[in-house]
C-alpha cells in the first residue's frame, strides 16, 4: 500500500508540475502577445490636428493617410514605437555608448568606444539649435513614439528576456539614430589609417605607392569613360614584413576577420535618362547594403497628405525607425537613393605635447589646453564605469599603442546632422532634389536621382570636409599641423555634381566615383575595388534604348563572376600536369574548376568557392603575418582595410612574377600558387567533407535573427529567419552574404509607382508572434518583387483626438 500511495503521490507531483509549466509558457505566450502592436480601431490623441488613417495590407506596409504632415510624423512614430521600439532603442544606445544598461560588462568595450565621442551631449547641442518648424515635426515624431509603446498591452518582449524597462523617447534621440549610421557606415576609417600608417612606416615610398595603388583598372567614374590610370612600376624588391607567417594560433582570428571584411562592403544605386527608357521618364534602383538582421533596418510606408496647394502628395518608401523622413524613395515627381561613399572623412592626428606645456596637447596650428569630461556609463547588475574623455579642437584623443591621436571627424561637425532631407517630399526636378541634398547633413553618401521628365542626376549628400591640400596624405595618421587637415566643411556651392551625361545612365557602387577635379572633394576613405560598379555599368548599358522598370530591377541580381574568372585562369595554370602527377585532390581540384565553372555565384557552384578561396588563401599566405601586426593596433585592422584594391596588386603580381617580391620558402610564383590550392583542398578536407560537395550556396548560407537571440540562444528557432543558400558576392551587382547584403531592393520611375518594384529581408514587425514578422523574406530571398505600393488595406487604424 505505501508502494501504492508512493506511485499516486509521484504521478499528481508529476502532473502539477506539468499543469505549472503549461500554465507558466501559456503565461509567457500572453505576455508575448500582449505586446503585439495594434492594427484596428481607434487612437484618441490631444495633440492631433485632424484625423489620421493608417491601412495596413497583406505585408504589414502601412499607407498613413491624413490632412497634416504633422500628425502624419506622430502617427509613424506611434507606428515605428509599436512595431521596433527595441530596434530603435538599440540604435539610439549604441550610438551614445549605452548598451551596458541592457546587457551588462559585456557591451562595455563598445560602449566605452562609442562613449569616447560624446554623441548625447552632441546631440542636445543639435536640438537646442535645431529650427523651429524642424523641432516641431520632431517633438510630434517623438509624442508618437512615447505613446506608441505606452500603449502596447505589455513592455516590448526583449525587455522581459533582459530584465530591463524600456526608457522613454526623447529628441536627443532621433539625433542618436542618425549618429549610430556614422558608425555603420563610417566605422572602418580609423582602422584604416592606422593600417595605412603601419604600412608607410614599413615600406619604402615605392612599395608603398605599388601597394596602395589610387585607382586601378577596374574602376568606372562618371565623369569619364575609363580610369586611364599609368600602372605604378613595380620595385625590385618586396618590404622586410611580405610573405611572413602569422603564429598558427591566430590564423582563424585572421581568416575570420577578411572574412567578415569581404562580406561587409557594398550599395548599389543608378538612374537611366528617360531617353532610354520605356516611359520617357527617368529609372531609379538602388539597393543599400548593410548587416542584415531581424527586424531589417528599414520600415517600409507610404504618406499620404496635401500639398500647399490642397493636392494629394504621395511619398513611398523607406523609414528608419527612429526618424519620421522618409529617406529614400519616390514622391510621384522624383525617386531618390543612396549609396555609401567611402570618402576620406576622418583624420587621426598625432597629439604633441612638451614638458614645458603641462595638460596641453598641439594638433593643429596651436597648443591647446585639453579639455577632461567624465562619463559615467551605467551597467547592468553591475557598478558604474567610470571614462574620462580628453577633447580638443580636432576632437578627442585615443591612445593606439604609444601613441595618442585626436579623432578629427566630420561627425563631430556642428553641422553633422540636420533634417533637411524632408524637403525631397515635395521636390520636384533633379536640379531640385540636387539643391536639397547638397544642403543635407548625413553619413555622405552618393545621391541619385531621377525625375518623371526624363532628367537624372548625382552629388554627394552629407558633410565634405575642407582640405588645403587634397591628396592621398590625408589618408595616412597626420602630424600636429599637417596641412592635409581637414578644416571646416565646404560650401554647397562647392560640391560636384554630375547631371544628364551623354550615356544616358548614372551608377554607383561604393567605388571611386570622379576621375576629375572633384575626385579631391570627396577623397578616398576605402572605395571598394570598382568591379561591382564596372560590372553595374555594363549592364545597364546592355539593357539599350528603351529600358522598362522590371528589366532594371534585374540588373541588381546580376551575379556574374567577372572579377573572379581571371582567377579561376591563374588556378588552371599553375595545375599543370607535372602538379597533377601523383596528386589526386589537385587532379579533383582541376577537374571541377575545368568543368564546373558556370560563370556565376551560384548556390550549387563549387567551382568559384575553390577560385574565390584560392584568391583569398593568396591574401593569406601573403598577408596574415603584417595582418598579425596590424591587429596590435586595432582588432579589426588588416591589409583589406587598408587597401581594398589588395587583390588587384596580387594579380599583377601572380601574371609578371617579379623574383623580388616571390616570399621566401618559395622556388617559383607556381609553388606559392600551389601552395595557395593545396591550402584550399587542406581546409576543405579537415572539415570532413569531399571537395566536390563544396558549394558557394553551402558557405553562403544565411544566418539572420533577431539580435536578442545571441543573449538567449535557446530562442533562436523562433527569433531567426529560415537558413536560405543565396547566389551572389562581394564583387558583383549581386551583394549577398551570411550576414550582410541587399537591405532592400527597389526600383522605379516617379509618377508610375504603381509598376515600382520592391523587396527586402525580413518583415515589417519586429515582434516574432507577428504575421509580418517574416512576410516577404523568401521573395528577397528568391530574388522576386514585390509591388512597391501598397496592396489592399487588411487592416485600419484610425488616429483623431
Amino acid at each position: 500500500m505505501r508502494l501504492a500511495r508512493w506511485k499516486k503521490w509521484t504521478l499528481w507531483t508529476v502532473l502539477a508540475l506539468a499543469l505549472l509549466v503549461s500554465l507558466a509558457l501559456v503565461g509567457a505566450w500572453l505576455f508575448v502577445r500582449a505586446s503585439l502592436p495594434q492594427l484596428d480601431g481607434t487612437v484618441h490623441s490631444d495633440g492631433m490636428n485632424g484625423t489620421v488613417t493608417v491601412e495596413r495590407d497583406a505585408r504589414g506596409v502601412p499607407l498613413i493617410r491624413g490632412a497634416n504632415r504633422h500628425d502624419i510624423a506622430y502617427v509613424t512614430g506611434y507606428v515605428h514605437a509599436q512595431e521596433r521600439f527595441f530596434q530603435m532603442d538599440l540604435l539610439r544606445r549604441s550610438a551614445a555608448g549605452e548598451l551596458s544598461e541592457l546587457f551588462g560588462e559585456k557591451a562595455l568595450p563598445l560602449d566605452r568606444a562609442h562613449r569616447l565621442h560624446r554623441f548625447r551631449a552632441r546631440a542636445e547641442r543639435l536640438i537646442s539649435a535645431m529650427p523651429p518648424e524642424d523641432r516641431h515635426l520632431l517633438d510630434r515624431y517623438v509624442s508618437g513614439v512615447n505613446d506608441g509603446v505606452n500603449a502596447l498591452g505589455a513592455r516590448p518582449f526583449e525587455y522581459a528576456l533582459t530584465g530591463t524597462k524600456p526608457r522613454a523617447w526623447m529628441a536627443a534621440d532621433t539625433m542618436l539614430v542618425a549618429w549610430a549610421m556614422y558608425f555603420d557606415l563610417q566605422d572602418n576609417l580609423e582602422r584604416r589609417e592606422l593600417a595605412r600608417g603601419w604600412l608607410r612606416e614599413h615600406s619604402s615610398a615605392a612599395q608603398l605607392a605599388f601597394l596602395l595603388p589610387e585607382s586601378t583598372q577596374w574602376d568606372s567614374p562618371l565623369d569619364s569613360a575609363e580610369m586611364a590610370a599609368a600602372a605604378v612600376p613595380i620595385p625590385p624588391s618586396a618590404p622586410e614584413w611580405w610573405g611572413k607567417r602569422a603564429p598558427a594560433k591566430q590564423a582563424a582570428v585572421l581568416a575570420l576577420a577578411a572574412s567578415e571584411f569581404t562580406d561587409s562592403v557594398g550599395s548599389n544605386s543608378f538612374a537611366i535618362a528617360g531617353s532610354r527608357s520605356s516611359t520617357g521618364g527617368a529609372i531609379v534602383s538602388n539597393d543599400m547594403h548593410l548587416g542584415i538582421s531581424l527586424p531589417n533596418t528599414w520600415f517600409r510606408v507610404a504618406l499620404q497628405y496635401p500639398d500647399e496647394d490642397g493636392k494629394p502628395r504621395r511619398v513611398v518608401g523607406l523609414t528608419l525607425p527612429g526618424t519620421p523622413l522618409v529617406l529614400v524613395g519616390s514622391n510621384g515627381r522624383i525617386a531618390w537613393g543612396f549609396t555609401n561613399s567611402y570618402g576620406d572623412y576622418l583624420d587621426l592626428v598625432a597629439a604633441q605635447t612638451s614638458p614645458d606645456k603641462p595638460g596641453m596637447v598641439r594638433t593643429g596650428a596651436e597648443w591647446e589646453k585639453v579639455t577632461a569630461t567624465e562619463e559615467l556609463i551605467f551597467v547592468k547588475d553591475g557598478a558604474p564605469s567610470r571614462l574620462i574623455v580628453r577633447e580638443t579642437s580636432n576632437g578627442p584623443l585615443r591612445t593606439v599603442g604609444k601613441g595618442t591621436f585626436a579623432v578629427h571627424w566630420t561627425a563631430h561637425a556642428p553641422n553633422a546632422l540636420n533634417f533637411n532631407a524632408q524637403w525631397l517630399e515635395a521636390i520636384e526636378t533633379v536640379e531640385g532634389a540636387l539643391t536639397v541634398a547638397i544642403t543635407m547633413c548625413v553619413p555622405s553618401q552618393n545621391f541619385v536621382v531621377g525625375d518623371r521628365n526624363g532628367s537624372i542626376g548625382w552629388t554627394i549628400a552629407g558633410v565634405l570636409p575642407r582640405r588645403a591640400v587634397h591628396g592621398p596624405g590625408s589618408t595616412f595618421p597626420l602630424s600636429a599641423g599637417d596641412p592635409h587637415l581637414w578644416n571646416g566643411t565646404l560650401d554647397p556651392a562647392e560640391y560636384p555634381r554630375v547631371v544628364d551625361p551623354v550615356l544616358g545612365q548614372i551608377s554607383t557602387a561604393n567605388s571611386r566615383q570622379l576621375a576629375g577635379p572633384g575626385a579631391g572633394l570627396i577623397g578616398d576613405g576605402g572605395f571598394d575595388l570598382g568591379a561591382r560598379q564596372s560590372q553595374l555599368r555594363a549592364g545597364l548599358l546592355a539593357l539599350g534604348g528603351k529600358a522598362d522598370t522590371k528589366a532594371a530591377y534585374g540588373v541588381m541580381l546580376d551575379d556574374r563572376a567577372l572579377y573572379m574568372a581571371p582567377w579561376r585562369d591563374r588556378a588552371l595554370r599553375a595545375l599543370d600536369a607535372a602538379a597533377l602527377r601523383r596528386h589526386p585532390h589537385r587532379a579533383q581540384l582541376h577537374k571541377i574548376l575545368q568543368t564546373g565553372w558556370n560563370g556565376r555565384a551560384s548556390v550549387d557552384s563549387v567551382a568559384y568557392r575553390m577560385t574565390r578561396e584560392y584568391m583569398w588563401a593568396m591574401y593569406a599566405l601573403l598577408f596574415d603575418g603584417v595582418n598579425s601586426e596590424l591587429s596590435k593596433l586595432d582588432e579589426k585592422a588588416n591589409v583589406s582595410a587598408a587597401n581594398p584594391r589588395w587583390s588587384v596588386v596580387v594579380a599583377r603580381l601572380m601574371d609578371e612574377q617579379p623574383a623580388g617580391w616571390l616570399p621566401a620558402g618559395y622556388a617559383s610564383w607556381q609553388e606559392l600558387s600551389l601552395a595557395a590550392l593545396d591550402k584550399v583542398i587542406r581546409d576543405r578536407l579537415e572539415t570532413g567533407k569531399e571537395l566536390d560537395s563544396a558549394t558557394w550556396g553551402e558557405r553562403n548560407t544565411t544566418s539572420i535573427a533577431h539580435p536578442i537571440s545571441g543573449a538567449v540562444p535557446q530562442l533562436k528557432r523562433w527569433l531567426a529567419a529560415p537558413a536560405e543558400q543565396l547566389p551572389g558576392d562581394g564583387n558583383m551587382p549581386r551583394v549577398a552574404g551570411p550576414k550582410f547584403g541587399q537591405s532592400e531592393r527597389f526600383t522605379v520611375t516617379p509618377g508610375k509607382e504603381e509598376q515600382g518594384v520592391f523587396s527586402m529581408p525580413g518583415g515589417q514587425s519586429g515582434h516574432p508572434l507577428s504575421p509580418y514578422f517574416l512576410t516577404g523574406h523568401s521573395d528577397w530571398a528568391q530574388g522576386r518583387s514585390v509591388p512597391l505600393l501598397p496592396g489592399p488595406a487588411r487592416h485600419t487604424l484610425t488616429f483623431t483626438r
